[in-house]
């Protein structure tokens, strides 16, 4: 057995995780920590659920406190990169009690959410920033984050980096770095160009890897349930998810992932969905539902593959088989975790047997298929108990507005109304006002090129969505340097700070 006290950790945070119940090291934490605690380059290779996280987590906070760097605002002395709002959100949860140990601050950027928070966190200061590309770039180009005072860096699941497209992104974060910091690298694969990151940013790494990352894991077990048709599927479906423990359901798209969660809920088995249709509000209110328990199934499209991280969810169910292997693997990953053993089950129509059968074969899986409805004995074996049947909450009635006259038709449904006068305008971006006889006043969102009160132009563009600036800058006035309200930032949300008189 290696503990953390065997491999050099620090008394405090081996503390912080004895009392979380983690005194043995894994694999991978096991391999990489004494070169990472020396300071050392370190590309680690595991899959998800190795234990990569505490793998970098420790050192990560270790290093950064034997430094006593000064903290400065807007200057993280570490940073950690990750490829969705709910990994680095996971990370920096696994992160603080440790930091808190050393006295060290952790905050997240990324977006989804609002800027104002993030920006009074960097001007309070943090040591350590875990991120997503996009938001962290928009906020170093408005100098509101500086990355030259960055000690350490980790660079997590880069290879789902590269599938989502951001690696000139990152390429331009990492090289904004201090040359001769540490970074730390993890990945399942080194291909679609994350190799190239290896060579350019690393400085003689130490390569580990626990597991050939392409390959299944031994305590996952594969069964692919083949049925006649929708109807049957569709009850296959609620058997699965009857079962006690947590579950996750993939679909490939986010409507059918609402739908599902929801058809589910009717029929007494309380679910959420978790997709990219939803807010970060909603998201997180879905995974924390899911992670304490008071619902076990969690419904999701692919963004989820890779960003939930929740112990104990005993079965993994493909609802419809995924376009290809990494994204079954992926999916599958969230079961059979950090020695755990787990199910995952692949529903099938006929029409589908071809290519479910040419995916496996990539993926590394061998399985005979089994032509099973909702009460075959593979099933009910398979769900074992089920969990008592739960009654839906009756539906809330919808608001009841003022009435109002025929909607103009730059109105955009879903905005908040403010009443003006007698009349109500619709408010989605910007704000109209009305005249008592419907029409709108100078100060319409529909065409023309007209000046706020300060004197400044704006943009042509219909005030129902944003104004988009003319010299494709982020939203900030060139003459103070300061943003303007309705500006879009680089991820695409809508920054509503600084706000000209004409837009309120």
């Amino acid at each position: 057995m290696t503990t953390f006290a065997s491999l050099g950790v620090p008394t405090a945070l081996v503390e912080v995780l004895a009392a979380d119940g983690k005194t043995e090291a894994f694999p991978i934490q096991a391999d990489t920590l004494t070169d990472t605690l020396d300071g050392a380059d370190v590309l680690g290779r595991g899959r998800t659920g190795s234990g990569k996280t505490l793998a970098f987590s420790i050192p990560l906070v270790a290093g950064l406190a034997e430094m006593e760097v000064t903290r400065t605002p807007g200057a993280p002395t570490g940073l950690v990169l990750a490829p969705t709002r709910e990994l680095a959100t996971q990370i920096a949860t696994a992160i603080e009690p440790l930091a808190a140990a050393l006295s060290l601050r952790v905050t997240t950027i990324f977006g989804g959410v609002s800027q104002k928070r993030q920006e009074d966190a960097m001007r309070r200061g943090a040591d350590i920033v875990v991120a997503c590309p996009g938001r962290l770039e928009d906020l170093v180009q408005q100098r509101i984050v500086r990355l030259d005072n960055v000690e350490i860096t980790v660079l997590d699941e880069a290879d789902h980096m590269a599938d989502l497209g951001f690696l000139p992104a990152v390429t331009r974060i990492l090289a904004a770095t201090p040359a001769d910091g540490q970074r730390m690298l993890f990945s399942a694969t080194l291909d679609n160009g994350v190799d190239k990151l290896v060579k350019r940013f690393l400085n003689q790494p130490v390569m580990h890897s626990v597991d050939d990352s392409s390959s299944p894991v031994e305590q996952m077990t594969h069964h692919v349930f083949e049925v006649a048709g929708a109807g049957d599927k569709t009850a296959l479906i609620n058997t699965l998810a009857s079962g006690t423990g947590r579950r996750i359901l993939f679909t490939r798209t986010k409507h059918q992932a609402k739908k599902l969660a929801k058809k589910l809920t009717a029929d007494g088995i309380p679910a959420v969905d978790l997709h990219g249709n939803l807010s970060q509000a909603q998201r997180d209110r879905s995974l924390a539902a899911f992670g304490n328990g008071s619902v076990r199934v969690l419904v999701a499209t692919d963004v989820a593959a890779r960003g939930v991280h929740v112990d104990g969810i005993e079965l993994v169910v493909h609802v419809d088989p995924p376009a290809e292997h990494k994204a079954y693997l992926h999916r599958s990953g969230r079961t059979a975790r950090a020695g755990n053993a787990g199910d995952v089950v692949t529903v099938c129509l006929p029409e589908q047997r071809r290519d479910l059968r040419s995916l496996l074969h990539k993926a590394k899986i061998q399985v005979t298929p089994q032509r099973v409805d909702a009460d075959s004995e593979a099933v009910v074996t398979l769900v074992g108990e089920r969990a008592p049947y739960v009654t839906p909450a009756p539906e809330q009635p919808a608001a009841q507005h003022q009435a109002r006259g025929p909607r103009r038709s730059g109105d955009q449904s879903g905005g908040r109304s403010r009443g003006r006068g007698r009349n109500g305008g619709s408010h989605s971006g910007g704000r109209a006002r009305t005249d008592q006889s419907g029409g709108q006043s100078s100060r319409s969102r529909s065409g023309g090129n007209h000046r706020s009160a300060t004197g400044h132009p704006e943009s042509s563009t219909s005030r129902t969505g944003t104004a988009a600036r003319s010299d494709g800058s982020r939203g900030r006035d060139p003459q103070s340097g300061s943003r303007r309200g309705n500006g879009r930032n680089g991820n695409g949300q809508v920054g509503r700070r600084h706000t000209s008189s004409a837009a309120r």
